[in-house]
């Protein structure tokens, strides 16, 4: 296949990330190759090489700037006044950032196995870093005996799974807004850490 005319690192680069992205969330990327994204992106595989290492790195880069964006997008977020404010802020975040981008919270959670060691370490280091905190709001909130948490690491594990398992059900045509789910998983939020 011949190199689609345009084809320059400005436009070629995002164009590649975008294909991967779609090919790794719908089939998975262990079945995905190369040639695949070659052809969405209209060039031929080796030309790939030019815009990434290897599939592997191109996974990585994937996921670590699906979780530097989302890190920083918490930063900016208003918090409120106190564990109880945050806590809602951050509910309400996590569904609306990750609703956004499906895509991407499907590999950045579920292809963590087909990373390699080092890849691994850099991305977990990613994700814990993402839910620290959370878990900081439910120590605070604990310690002003504002929340009843047996366990605020268990506790925040079990908050993120069940916020970000929103993205395997939601449809913008459903029944439910996105303001209606972000407020109803604020209750269910609310009651699982003793509110």
């Amino acid at each position: 296949m011949a190199r689609t005319s345009g084809s320059h690192s400005e436009i070629t680069g995002p164009r590649l990330r975008e294909a991967a992205q779609r090919l790794f969330a719908r089939h998975g990327y262990a079945a995905v190759t190369m040639r695949q994204i070659a052809a969405e992106v209209g060039v031929q595989a080796g030309a790939l090489y030019n815009y990434i290492p290897d599939k592997q790195g191109l996974l990585a880069d994937l996921m670590r700037s699906h979780l530097e964006e989302l890190l920083a997008a918490w930063a900016e977020e208003p918090r409120g006044a106190g564990p109880v404010a945050a806590l809602e802020a951050f509910t309400r975040f996590h569904i609306r950032f990750h609703l956004e981008r499906p895509d991407a919270v499907f590999i950045a959670y579920m292809e963590l196995r087909n990373l390699a060691p080092p890849h691994f370490a850099e991305i977990e280091a990613l994700r814990k870093s993402y839910e620290t905190r959370l878990e900081d709001i439910l120590r605070e909130g604990r310690a002003a005996g504002l929340f009843d948490l047996p366990d605020t690491k268990l506790a925040t594990l079990a908050v993120i799974a069940m916020l970000t398992g929103v993205t395997t059900w939601y449809r913008e045509d459903g029944r439910l807004s996105r303001d209606k789910v972000a407020g109803l998983y604020w209750d269910m939020v609310r009651k699982t850490v003793g509110a």
